[in-house]
């Protein structure tokens, strides 16, 4: 075999520290991009922040982030403050959380002989009440912040424990009340069993089981007996009893008449599954009743809250503040949509001067080489720490413009006007990698005139027109949902007939790919949403 010498030139990419900590702080949330800022300060003495100076300069964004002159934009042009947006979605995430607890559509004028409907009311209990006037109390302040009013809320525990101060209880009945409470989860069950708490309590002591299971009995009847009624069950159809067994017990006109709540009860014993899907047949055969008695009994069902506990949940966590806010610039058909970072979200970093003048004026010789060498990388993280979050914000923008460009229909006519769009169009005009635009688009959220979405709400696939040309699959769920809104009661759409619908607007939609959409908007097949 002959030996010879070849030159052969090739390109590869090395990720370097720097590059993994560009594409790390690309994929973070803005709560995630905080919590790193604040450990890189607590670590780094060479790093410090900000509290006066503009972002901006810090970043310098001038280049990709010119200030809209005042004279170029509307009175009434779309801009936004964090708080008003953080506010926002707060209440929408309310809005959300209180449409999880219905467990089923029916028909909520439906009533029974000669009383009005029944309706479990956060305001009819104490915390309900308290929560309304603290809600009013910080409401009286134009200057309230989201995250105060998320603080506002009481926790499940603290409602629950502050009712348990006017009950009169051993010192063993009221430890072992507080250690229930303490056991809930978020949506107001005890998901452990009484002896598996026992057990685990007693430890190695398992002479004292028998005695923790007896004080935990007690305490449950107890814990049940509080407000909000179906706190501590161990099971749905536990929770639906205690809120009959609570509405039985009402002194007010409001109350149903005993014989329905007594078949209610009866339903409730029934396995879950045939309250689900409405079998109104077996349940009229098991439970002994004519098929009227059991609709309206269902009825009742209907507007009970199988997760007591849910409203009670600390909302804080759910505030989202956008990352970019889009505005709108010029008057009329002119009009035009642009995006802008929003300063609030931007943290203000530069590098400490006094720290880093003094490292340059060390000598850097004899024994404390070593030292020297040390602080000189931690001073080098910290400018390349400022670069990458500036190349993040860039980046986050440049992305920003480019879906506002694609999607300008969406900020004049809304989510119907959408346009079929996909990561690889993004990646391809901006010269990116297709998973540089899903780490930007994961987590970020831009604030539009119709609300705040995830940039990735902008991204749909494209489904075919009879026209030929193509409608994103937002937009046509954006349909769907229109469409049962508009429905009657008693004769809701199936998936078959809203396929026909949109064949009539020109869109091609197979059944299953309707179906698939509305389990995404969850709404419930048209058996479920037929009015009782």
């Amino acid at each position: 075999m002959k030996q010879g010498l070849s030159l052969r030139v090739s390109q590869h990419l090395a990720l370097t520290p720097q590059l993994q900590q560009s594409i790390r702080l690309l994929q973070l949330s803005t709560l995630e991009l905080s919590q790193e800022v604040d450990q890189m300060l607590d670590d780094n003495p060479f790093l410090e922040q900000l509290h006066d100076e503009p972002a901006r300069e810090e970043f310098g964004l001038a280049q990709t982030d010119t200030p809209v002159r005042q004279d170029d934009v509307e009175a009434e042009a779309v801009s936004y403050s964090s708080a008003e947006f953080a506010l926002e979605s707060s209440k929408a995430a309310a809005a959300g959380a209180d449409d999880d607890a219905t467990p089923m559509v029916g028909d909520e004028g439906q009533s029974w002989e000669g009383d009005g409907s029944v309706e479990l009311s956060p305001d009819d209990s104490e915390g309900g009440s308290d929560a309304k006037a603290r809600a009013n109390n910080l409401g009286g302040d134009e200057d309230v912040e989201a995250a105060d009013l998320a603080r506002g809320q009481e926790s499940l525990q603290a409602h629950l424990h502050r009712q348990a101060l006017s009950l009169r209880l051993s010192e063993e009945d009221r430890v072992a009340l507080h250690f229930l409470i303490e056991s809930l989860n978020d949506d107001g069950y005890l998901e452990d069993s009484l002896e598996t708490l026992a057990s685990g309590l007693a430890g190695e002591h398992t002479e004292h089981v028998e005695d923790l299971v007896h004080h935990f009995t007690v305490a449950l009847g107890l814990l049940q007996s509080l407000e909000p009624a179906g706190v501590g069950a161990r099971n749905l159809a536990e929770c639906l009893s205690l809120q009959l067994h609570a509405l039985s017990q009402r002194d007010d006109h409001g109350a149903p008449p005993t014989a329905l709540l007594a078949l209610a009860l009866r339903i409730c014993a029934q396995p879950m599954d045939l309250l689900a899907r409405r079998d109104i047949k077996r349940l009229v055969q098991v439970c002994s009743s004519n098929d009227t008695q059991v609709r309206l009994a269902i009825a009742l069902i209907g507007r009970l809250d199988p997760k007591p506990g849910r409203r009670f949940v600390d909302v804080e966590r759910n505030v989202v503040v956008p990352d970019v806010l889009v505005v709108r610039i010029g008057k009329g058909a002119n009009a035009k949509y642009r995006a802008q970072l929003n300063p609030e979200v931007m943290p203000r970093l530069r590098v400490h001067d006094i720290y880093a003048n003094a490292l340059k004026q060390h000598k850097s010789g004899g024994r404390d080489a070593s030292n020297y060498a040390a602080l000189q990388q931690r001073l080098q993280e910290a400018r390349w720490f400022i670069k990458n979050i500036q190349q993040r914000f860039d980046t986050i923008l440049r992305v920003s413009n480019a879906i506002v460009e694609r999607q300008k229909s969406f900020f004049t006519h809304g989510a119907l006007a959408m346009r079929p769009l996909v990561l690889r169009d993004i990646a391809d005009e901006l010269g990116l990698h297709e998973s540089t635009i899903s780490r930007v688009t994961t987590a970020k959220y831009m604030a539009t005139p119709f609300g705040t979405y995830e940039l990735k709400y902008f991204f749909g696939s494209a489904l075919g027109t009879e026209s030929g040309g193509n409608a994103s699959s937002t937009a046509v769920r954006v349909l769907i949902k229109q469409f049962v809104e508009a429905e009657s009661p008693t004769k809701p759409l199936s998936d078959n007939q809203i396929s026909e619908m949109l064949k009539e607007q020109g869109i091609e939609c197979a059944r299953r790919t309707v179906a698939k959409y509305r389990e995404g908007l969850r709404i419930a097949p048209a058996s479920l949403r037929r009015a009782l």
